[in-house]
């Protein structure tokens, strides 16, 4: 079974849901965010105080 190149490590909501993706090859997190599950949604590279993406070390456990 091949691994899972993006994997969820943290999700919040229902209708609003906000979701924190991590590449499994790079570990780059980013925010999949969706309005009411219909009218759309958002994805975006976090990036902390100092402008550079968020990166959690590999591998992920």
């Amino acid at each position: 079974m091949a691994k899972e190149r993006f994997v969820e490590v943290y999700n919040q909501g229902l209708l609003n849901v906000a979701k924190v993706i991590v590449d499994t090859e790079t570990g780059v997190n980013y925010l999949m965010a969706s309005h009411n599950k219909v009218q759309g949604t958002g994805l975006t590279v976090l990036v902390g105080q100092d402008g550079k993406p968020v990166v959690t070390p590999l591998p992920i456990q």
